[in-house]
């Protein structure tokens, strides 16, 4: 029996999500964008989507445009964000622990000539609103902090960093990376007080290759693909509509179980850290307030040695990021972990659709693994 337990760097598409998916690609097949019957019958699919997943976020349908991804979503808020603002100013803050979509976009800032500020972050990966107060500048024009950080599942306090820039008069857009925020805590734009949100869909068992950018109402970005009209001429290139319609229905779907699988999904990570702490001494669990992503380590063991040896028992986690591919995590070291305890740092993502047979089985096979493998 597998046991599925990376929902944080995918997730499994929900049967509802495929069909809606299928239904596009083989029935509901024109181009949005033109303008007869089939044209229209998708254009109308499209449109039914977008509110899907507009009120799941909790913003208005012309608000929400659809990407390729979440990395696709961030690297648009800060390149065409920080354009927009230009003219104000070239001071960007950021901090240490962000997405490589945040980071790389944030190297991008620097060589066209900005000026970024990268903030530590706590013990845990979140970050602490008073520092941004302490970064602020009268030049500020941007702050991108993610919400959910991916490997810890620290959640950093959107809304008091929002306070933050109101209080100080600032000029600021603030971008949020949501990708692992969204669907698992219940917020909406007015509730964080960002202008710009990233979210994906594969994260809420939507299928890969579709996202989607908040872009506050009245704020007006530069398009990051240039080309055709479609999306209000704010985003080039003919609709995925399969993918969006699958996205549609995965929204619709989680935000009307969102606060039982909230608590479904943090109850199965209270119970495996108290299984771990009870059956593998010398286990390391990083205490962060996310329901689905648990950081674990046996200090002493190789990360990828513990993967595989799960793997062999049909167990899912991962180490980091998987868009890492392996690299060591920038996130556990931003945090002032021992080198002995990311390199046996695992990551464990929960999803609605996992249980306590799961977290069980994890259990019982690192406690096999700690007497097997060789402690280095």
């Amino acid at each position: 029996m597998e046991h599925y337990l990376d929902n944080s760097a995918t997730t499994r598409v929900c049967p509802e999500a495929a069909q809606a998916a299928m239904e596009a690609m083989l029935e509901t097949y024109g181009n949005p964008s033109s303008t007869y019957t089939k044209g229209r019958e998708a254009k109308k699919l499209l449109d039914r989507a977008r509110k899907s997943v507009a009120a799941a976020l909790g913003c208005e349908p012309g608000e929400l445009v659809f990407t390729s991804c979440g990395s696709e979503s961030d690297n648009w808020a800060l390149l065409s964000g920080a354009e927009s603002m230009s003219r104000r100013g070239r001071h960007v803050i950021t901090s240490e622990v962000e997405h490589d979509a945040v980071r790389k976009s944030a190297e991008e800032l620097e060589r066209r000539g900005y000026e970024l500020t990268y903030l530590r972050p706590d013990r845990t990966g979140a970050v602490d609103p008073a520092a941004v107060s302490d970064a602020l500048r009268p030049d500020t024009i941007l702050v991108s902090l993610m919400l959910v950080n991916n490997e810890t599942g620290a959640v950093t306090d959107i809304a008091a960093v929002s306070r933050v820039l109101r209080e100080a008069g600032s000029q600021a857009l603030l971008h949020t990376d949501a990708v692992q925020g969204f669907m698992k805590l219940d917020f909406t734009p007015k509730s964080l007080g960002a202008d710009l949100i990233s979210v994906s869909g594969h994260k809420i068992h939507a299928p890969k290759g579709i996202g989607a950018l908040y872009i506050r109402k009245g704020l007006r970005l530069r398009p990051y693909i240039l080309g055709g009209a479609q999306e209000e001429g704010r985003r080039a290139g003919t609709e995925a509509v399969p993918q969006i319609a699958a996205f549609g229905e995965a929204a619709r779907i989680a935000k009307t179980g969102l606060r039982d699988n909230a608590a479904h999904m943090a109850a199965l990570k209270a119970l495996t850290k108290a299984q771990l702490s009870e059956a593998v001494p010398g286990i390391q669990i990083l205490d962060t307030a996310a329901p689905h992503i648990l950081s674990v380590s046996l200090p002493g063991y190789r990360s990828e040695v513990l993967m595989n040896f799960l793997e062999a028992r049909k167990i899912y986690v991962s180490r980091s990021s998987a868009c890492k591919k392996g690299a060591r995590s920038h996130v556990l070291e931003a945090i002032g972990m021992d080198p002995r305890r990311i390199d046996g740092a695992l990551r464990i993502g929960f999803s609605r659709f996992n249980t306590q047979e799961d977290a069980e089985a994890l259990v019982a096979a690192l406690r096999d693994a700690q007497g097997t493998l060789a402690h280095r």
